[in-house]
């Protein structure tokens, strides 16, 4: 489990047998001080596994699944890489519960830079992220916790305000349009997803109501 609070950035280099290098890290970086084998951490908003610790960076594998549905298989093209640690017991809670598990890819439309802030547009070609895309919700964008600023209705456009300590400290500032990013939706989204679909439920405690949304406006949640 992640925040979508960003800790560094590092170089994604392939090696052969899907293995990945991050290097280029500052050895007294947050990520490398506390570093240990078999450690979960959010490459681009992939929750990989430590495999081997070198000097400024460590060794990962990733899965033919993870390459296919992320960014990471497209290292030929990329920027520095985004990386987090993974949340401990008791840290504080600055962006929103990132899982690292990729719901799949969206592509940079506009970027426009105003007083404040950078404002990025991005498209959802596919239904399994968009349906996860609503006004004010939260969205993982390369492992970055980001709040959705305006969107389409069918979720498959959104706009994100990035200030900038997010910009400088992410590799926001080297995207380009049509750059492809890793989206993840919030993950309490899914859930009540997924409750809706359910249905009335005999439990021993008896029969559970059906969650459906009008369930949830009925009892303040709209």
């Amino acid at each position: 489990m992640f925040t979508g609070l960003i800790q560094a950035l590092g170089k994604l280099q392939p090696l052969e047998n899907d293995r990945l290098q991050i290097s280029g890290l500052d050895p007294c970086s947050s990520i490398m001080a506390d570093i240990a084998l078999g450690d979960s951490i959010a490459v681009d908003g992939v929750c990989l596994t430590v495999a081997t610790i070198l000097p400024k960076g460590f060794m990962v594998t990733a899965s033919p699944e993870t390459l296919s549905r992320s960014t990471l298989g497209q290292v030929s093209t990329r920027h520095p890489v985004n990386l987090e640690s993974s949340l401990r017991v008791g840290s504080k809670i600055g962006g929103h519960f990132v899982t690292g598990h990729v719901d799949g890819q969206g592509y940079v439309s506009e970027i426009v830079q105003t007083d404040s802030a950078w404002e990025i547009s991005f498209t959802v070609p596919k239904h399994q992220v968009a349906r996860y895309i609503v006004p004010k919700g939260s969205v993982g964008v390369n492992g970055i916790s980001l709040t959705i600023a305006d969107c389409s209705p069918s979720g498959d456009w959104f706009k994100v305000a990035v200030i900038p300590v997010t910009y400088d400290e992410t590799n926001l500032q080297y995207l380009q349009p049509n750059d492809a990013v890793n989206l993840e939706g919030d993950i309490l989204g899914k859930y009540v997803e997924r409750f809706t679909q359910l249905g009335d439920r005999t439990t021993d405690a008896g029969t559970q109501p059906d969650i459906s949304l009008d369930f949830l406006a009925t009892h303040g949640y709209g």
